[in-house]
């Protein structure tokens, strides 16, 4: 699986897009026999791709998504792997997806029994989008979810312990859609990958509970995983394993081991053998890492380990 896939060719392609106006304009176009674009409120869209009975539904940035090479949607380019359909919910900044025209579309794709035209159904995240998938689920029963460093809630009383996204706090996280530990009940599945060494992510992550929850600790990664995982190949894996119904924890686990090749991941450990002082596991780390994945930084860091462990063994 290549870091970023990409059919060979594609109609969902809006990257001569000169501005945001022009970009929604290329949405509508593009669209417009098959699925529709659409303006939710004030700072969200949906742009929807009907193409199969299995359907991801993602939720990102208009900054992340215009960032990509086609300014599309991640999920899309994975689900066009397999013809899959798409919704994909873009907002307009850090709003955490808490707006009230936001939960009336999805009150009206619930009445409409949208969901209901799908064999299968996917909910996927990170960060502010991880905790809307989880948060939005709840309008589709018997979904999967895949959620990347979730939020649970931002509201103070409830995790007041995350000093991060303070202004989003001043959002109401306590109605409709609110707490997303509550709104993944109705799921089949719910897959949670996070650092467990990013205390935050791992307080978040430990509310989202039941036997239906699997935690998948992406440890070093910090609150990178998504690119992390982008860049080893291994979240369109994930995607397309859980649109296929085979996700499981075996299966991540199995996929985890290409995090030799992810620079980041090798940056966290070699971060952590410096403070820990594991100078013997450290040398060890030049047999097991890909070199490929070693940045200058990186292998002079190694580097310096390795003189360290050879003047404390008093080798010259």
């Amino acid at each position: 699986m290549p870091p970023n896939p990409t059919p060979p060719s594609s109609r969902y392609d809006a990257s001569q897009a000169a501005d945001d106006a022009d970009w929604f304009d290329r949405l509508d176009e593009i669209c417009a026999e098959e699925g529709y674009y659409e303006p939710i409120g004030g700072r969200h869209h949906a742009f929807f791709a009907d193409e199969s009975p299995t359907l991801i539904v993602s939720f990102d940035t208009l900054q992340a998504t215009r960032a990509r090479p086609r300014q599309m949607p991640f999920a899309l380019t994975v689900a066009e792997l397999r013809g899959w359909s798409h919704l994909a919910i873009i907002a307009e900044g850090e709003t955490w997806f808490r707006e009230q025209s936001l939960y009336r579309y999805f009150d009206r794709l619930v009445d409409e029994a949208f969901f209901d035209d799908f064999d299968r159904v996917v909910f996927y995240g990170a960060g502010m989008g991880g905790y809307a998938a989880c948060a939005f689920s709840v309008a589709a029963p018997g979904s999967t979810v895949v959620a990347v460093s979730p939020r649970a809630t931002l509201d103070p009383s409830v995790a007041g312990w995350d000093r991060r996204d303070l202004v989003a706090r001043r959002l109401n996280f306590n109605d409709r859609y609110g707490y997303a530990p509550d709104m993944i009940e109705a799921a089949e599945r719910v897959f949670v990958l996070h650092d467990p060494y990013l205390p935050e992510d791992a307080m978040h992550a430990a509310l989202f509970r039941g036997p239906h929850v699997s935690a998948l600790r992406t440890r070093y990664l910090g609150d990178a995983v998504e690119p992390a995982l982008i860049q080893i190949g291994l979240m369109p894996d994930l995607l397309l394993a859980a649109g296929d119904g085979r996700l499981t924890p075996e299966v991540f686990h199995r996929g985890w081991r290409a995090r030799r090749h992810s620079p980041t991941y090798v940056d966290g450990l070699v971060a952590d053998l410096e403070v820990t002082g594991r100078l013997r596991a450290a040398r060890e780390l030049f047999g097991t890492v890909d070199p490929s994945a070693l940045t200058p930084g990186l292998r002079a860091a190694l580097a310096r380990l390795e003189r360290e462990a050879q003047s404390s063994s008093g080798v010259a």
